[in-house]
């Protein structure tokens, strides 16, 4: 069975995880973990007061949280039901990194799904901190859906790399379950400035991805573009790309794709969702 966390703040965007999760999954035996953060306040003062206000605050947001959380069930409850999925709601009064990590590690979560909202994807000036950080701090993979994001079955995924980093074995794991539940195509895309040779370490790790993906519909696609984000926005629109799947551990390129494109024309952020891979 599969674990399924999708931390929610109630908003519509949290909610378009949600149907798209159920959605992607239909077919999937899975424990889903509707899970809600509030976040810790810091205090200074007394010890035992700064204790007693920290309860007693924390009681009265659980208590708020889990009446939340139970009319987000109530809602669930009214779509179709599918028998192979269960869930679990879930309460804290933690810092939201935090949190997200106790319940990866005390549930063996297999994937996060969070909503994203704004013209500018998963930046920080629109969303709040807390996707980009789980992203980036949190060793599980995560997809993450923005708030225009439709569900359709994703047959074609797009695998935009450099060829710079060697990906270990489980880094691809999720990559490769999801294309093979979804019956996908991975387009694995490398993009380079000028018609530039790949290196021997390029050419190795091109080579890796070749072997590891021969039981999974796949192709090499290499574009020339002086504008990363630009040349990705032409590769989805021209394959009509459903899914963008990237490696966090390739920081530098990742965040290029990922949390830079602000330009009006570069769309695929707003509307196509990104699962991103971790060790």
């Amino acid at each position: 069975m599969k674990h399924v966390l999708i931390p929610t703040d109630f908003s519509e965007n949290a909610w378009n995880a949600v149907l798209y999760s159920l959605s992607l999954f239909k077919k999937t035996r899975c424990t889903f973990y509707l899970f809600h953060v509030n976040p810790l306040v810091t205090y200074s003062g007394a010890e035992t007061s700064v204790r007693a206000s920290r309860e007693k605050i924390a009681a009265h947001l659980l208590k708020e949280s889990e009446v939340l959380l139970q009319e987000l069930l109530t809602k669930i409850e009214a779509l179709p039901l599918n028998s192979k999925h269960l869930f679990v709601t879930l309460a804290s009064y933690d810092f939201f990194v935090d949190a997200i990590r106790k319940q990866v590690d005390e549930k063996k979560i297999d994937l996060i799904v969070m909503g994203t909202k704004g013209a500018s994807g998963l930046k920080k000036i629109t969303l709040g901190s807390n996707t980009s950080d789980v992203i980036t701090k949190v060793k599980c993979p995560l997809l993450a859906i923005p708030e225009n994001a439709a569900y359709r079955r994703p047959r074609e995924m797009a695998f935009p790399t450099d060829y710079l980093t060697g990906y270990d074995l489980r880094v691809l794991e999720t990559l490769t379950e999801m294309a093979i539940l979804n019956k996908a195509h991975i387009r694995i895309l490398h993009i380079s400035q000028r018609d530039e040779q790949l290196t021997d370490v390029q050419e190795k790790n091109k080579a890796f991805l070749e072997d590891y993906f021969r039981d999974v519909s796949h192709s090499f696609h290499f574009l020339t573009g002086s504008k990363l984000e630009a040349a990705v926005q032409c590769f989805c629109e021209s394959r009509d790309i459903d899914m963008i799947a990237m490696v966090a551990k390739n920081l530098n390129y990742f965040q290029r794709i990922l949390f830079r494109p602000a330009v009006q024309e570069i769309s695929y952020h707003t509307h196509i969702p990104f699962l991103v891979l971790h060790e």
